[in-house]
């Protein structure tokens, strides 16, 4: 029989008495693409990546879209992106404030208030932690501010909502550009376009000193078929008619 190994954990007979059987080769975990390297990660000091985890409640009442940017293991940045409950954007105030400086496994230990930060957060680190992450094959990784520049110029959530019925058809509500205000249709009652306005270009107008209304118009646009020339035949309030 082999000598009893040293290990400080309690054994059971039957592996006490054993025989040892010598361990072959041993490569270590498959690498993993983290800014355009391939490293094998052993510790959580050895993730770097920035990428993004969409989670949702129990209910499923609203979801979340968490994007996190994490150097050497530490969370350097978080953006946390959330719809459908209104609670829930409390909760995102809190997780913007409690992830920044974390560990990615201190971060999947800490009660992000809501389910669905919770679960993003989840989702989040197994993609991060099996090298699947935007920044996979971007050499030295993406700068810090990376999700600020994912919102764009106006620092503002892409929203799509839309709602339909059989009896009267769809309504567009909200879309990347802004708040809709006017669909247009054609003689045969079918969208060919649509104008919104855009909130976030509106509210920089108005900070910079326009009065409202000429911030509004400014801040409006259209997008398809919208014109009269273009087919539109008939415009409504998404939202009145």
């Amino acid at each position: 029989m082999s000598k009893v190994s040293e290990c400080p954990y309690a054994k059971s007979n039957e592996v006490q008495n054993q025989y040892k059987v010598t361990k072959g080769c041993d490569h270590g975990p498959a690498p993993i693409p983290e800014e355009g390297k391939w490293i094998q990660a052993k510790e959580i000091s050895d993730i770097s990546a920035y990428t993004h985890g969409v989670g949702w409640c129990a209910p499923q009442q609203g979801a979340c879209k968490l994007s996190l940017n994490v150097k050497n293991g530490i969370i350097e940045e978080a953006l946390v992106e959330t719809i459908g409950c209104s609670g829930m954007t409390h909760s995102a105030a809190m997780a913007a404030e409690i992830l920044p400086g974390k560990t990615i496994l201190e971060a999947l230990n800490t009660d992000l208030v809501c389910d669905a930060i919770n679960t993003a957060m989840r989702e989040l680190f197994l993609q991060i932690v099996y090298g699947r992450s935007q920044s996979a094959f971007s050499e030295g990784g993406l700068v810090i501010g990376a999700g600020l520049e994912d919102l764009g110029k106006g620092e503002r959530s892409m929203v799509g909502t839309m709602y339909g019925t059989k009896e009267k058809g769809v309504r567009y509500l909200e879309m990347t550009e802004g708040y809709c205000t006017r669909m247009a249709l054609d003689e045969n009652d079918e969208v060919i376009g649509y104008e919104f306005v855009s909130l976030g270009k509106m509210t920089d107008f108005i900070k910079k000193g326009l009065e409202p209304n000429e911030a509004y118009e400014k801040a409006k646009g259209h997008y398809g078929r919208f014109a009269p020339e273009d087919g539109a035949v008939k415009y409504i309030d998404p939202r009145k008619e």
